[in-house]
């Protein structure tokens, strides 16, 4: 038997509150260096609390626009908020492993390495590079080749900040210049940074534009968009507008033109019996001179040659050629 509630636990239970009431939504946006607080995505959360800290994620195409990077995932956790916006910070990127494995075949060779970086900023960094050659190698030359990549990560991290560490490495530039190291060692199909990772921060530089100065120009594009949208529909009624004036213009032309041919093709009855009698003459005319030559032609092609060369000689004309010829020289 079901155990009866208390007064108490009833009046609570009705007193329970719906907690998707009273969330909210939050804009997030990418970090300032270096890409000046780009709106990227939104999330729902009850308070700040509960949002600080989440990783969001993301393609790069989606991020960019770039269609070749469709296969890259960008990485993005919460680590403030201000207001409706979460700011994040960027900890890292992965390659799709169907992507990797697509790229590995049979006779190729795979060079995988670890590389842990430090920035001049003071951020702690782990590069995963990948490279891919033609043909098989062997373990000397990877080695070679694994030594020469770390060699022009870890120089190149020494000499930029964590912003432009991210612009090399989700653009290309330091694939790049791997691919022109190691070839010189061996040939490579593809030389990528197939994963990142963010093990510790630095100190995040407070330069550049601040959120008021993101929000006012994101109000400005939008008054601009609006005002485009709005003088596009006003082009588009005014050319309807001019389009049935054109046409009533060219209905009520073709009215008046229609109603003048009218007028002068309507003659009088004497005039048009005189015409049609003038007509009629002169075709009947015609008609009678062309009809015996036309009958006598096609009377005489049906006759067999032997009457026509005798008609021919009846006639005194030439008896030779082909019936063709015999009824011409008849008829002249």
């Amino acid at each position: 038997m079901a155990k009866k509630l208390s007064a108490k636990a009833r009046a609570a239970a009705r007193k329970q509150r719906d907690k998707w009431k009273n969330k909210r939504w939050f804009t997030i946006r990418a970090p300032r260096h270096p890409w000046n607080f780009k709106r990227i995505g939104e999330t729902i959360g009850e308070t700040d609390e509960h949002i600080m800290g989440r990783v969001y994620e993301m393609t790069q195409q989606e991020f960019s626009g770039d269609f070749t990077k469709m296969h890259v995932l960008l990485r993005f956790r919460v680590t403030d908020v201000v207001g409706q916006d979460a700011l994040t910070t960027f900890v890292g990127h992965s390659h799709q492993s169907d992507h990797t494995r697509r790229q590995i075949r049979r006779y190729r060779g795979k060079i995988d390495d670890v590389v842990d970086v430090v920035t001049t900023d003071g951020f702690l960094v782990r590069l995963k590079p990948l490279m891919i050659t033609e043909r098989r190698c062997q373990t000397s030359v990877k080695q070679a080749m694994r030594a020469k990549s770390a060699e022009i990560i870890r120089a190149f991290a020494s000499k930029s900040n964590y912003s432009k560490l991210q612009e090399a490495m989700l653009g290309g530039d330091l694939e790049t210049e791997i691919r022109n190291a190691v070839k010189s060692i061996y040939p490579c199909r593809n030389v990528v940074i197939r994963k990142s990772q963010l093990l510790q921060t630095g100190v995040v530089s407070e330069k550049g534009p601040t959120l008021d100065e993101i929000h006012a120009e994101e109000s400005r594009q939008e008054a601009e968009l609006k005002a485009k949208k709005a003088a596009a529909l006003e082009a588009a009624e005014d050319e309807e507008n001019s389009g049935d004036g054109d046409l009533l213009a060219a209905a009520e032309a073709m009215e008046s033109i229609s109603e003048k041919e009218e007028v002068t093709e309507t003659p009088s009855e004497e005039e048009d019996v005189e015409t049609a009698e003038e007509e009629t003459e002169p075709e009947a005319e015609e008609a009678t001179a062309d009809e015996p030559s036309g009958e006598s032609e096609a009377s005489l092609m049906k006759l067999k040659k032997d009457e026509l060369v005798e008609r021919a000689k009846a006639a005194g004309v030439a008896t030779s050629g082909t019936k063709a010829d015999i009824v011409a020289r008849l008829l002249e």
